[in-house]
């Protein structure tokens, strides 16, 4: 009864915000070149191919999250499923490994971008003050009030959404359309390991789950919440993949 009369502060687009967010980081940044090396000229169907398989596990998130609504979100999954034990135990620390193996890549991407606004000199340590950064500033932020998180997290998509389309909106008047013709297609075996290496770009929409717990009416927002973010972002993958792969060489995107 207390956990039905509580105060739920997210709702619905703040939901949407935190899948987005989760998944336009720094994956597309850090892997999508060598997504395009394997690819080739069809790195957007590859882009397809990682997104289809993002639905796919959305669509398990979703039964799970309603009806196992918990801030563990994926540990709780496995509890739930497996029990108790070794296994599940195993599986968690895994889980716990990926999400700083992610962090890391993260922060190191926004590190080296970020540093490339230096002069030589200074860049490795301006690198290592921004990765820093990056990672204390993000901690603290998840430190703070359930609403607090969800409007910021919109503003920090938002900039990240509107950096997106400004790069499609402008590249799209550039794209050489031979060079996404299938004769520029790799093998379909490269193509689905093109797919598969840019999943971990659509990683982050299961911290849905995580806030499972203070979502306004979950039976609704939830699969709204991910269906939409993974979608948006399955879409804004495919154009931004369009653009860079039709705006420049393979050996310039590696």
């Amino acid at each position: 009864m207390a956990d039905s009369s509580r105060e739920r502060h997210i709702g619905l687009w703040e939901a949407v915000s935190i899948g987005v967010g989760g998944m336009v980081g720094g994956g597309i940044f850090a892997v999508l070149g060598l997504s395009v090396k394997l690819a080739e000229g069809a790195a957007p169907i590859a882009f397809a191919v990682g997104g289809a398989v993002a639905l796919l596990t959305a669509y398990s998130y979703v039964k799970l999250s309603v009806a196992f609504p918990d801030q563990g979100g994926t540990v709780i999954f496995l509890d739930r499923a497996f029990g108790s034990g070794f296994l599940v135990g195993s599986l968690n620390i895994l889980l716990w490994i990926s999400y700083i193996v992610m962090l890391s890549l993260y922060a190191f991407a926004f590190g080296s971008y970020g540093s490339s606004f230096f002069s030589e000199s200074v860049r490795p340590l301006a690198h290592h003050i921004l990765v820093s950064f990056s990672i204390v500033a993000i901690t603290g932020l998840n430190m703070m009030k359930a609403d607090v998180i969800g409007r910021a997290e919109t503003w920090i998509v938002g900039i990240k959404i509107a950096i997106l389309l400004l790069f499609v909106g402008l590249g799209f008047f550039a794209i050489n359309t031979s060079q996404l013709a299938p004769s520029t297609w790799a093998t379909p075996l490269h193509m689905v390991a093109g797919g598969m290496i840019i999943f971990l770009a659509y990683e982050g929409f299961e911290l849905i789950a995580n806030t499972a717990h203070d979502i306004r009416e979950p039976s609704k927002t939830l699969p709204r919440a991910y269906y939409i973010s993974v979608v948006f972002v399955v879409f804004l993958y495919i154009a931004v993949a369009a653009v860079t792969v039709g705006g420049l060489s393979l050996d310039k995107i590696i």
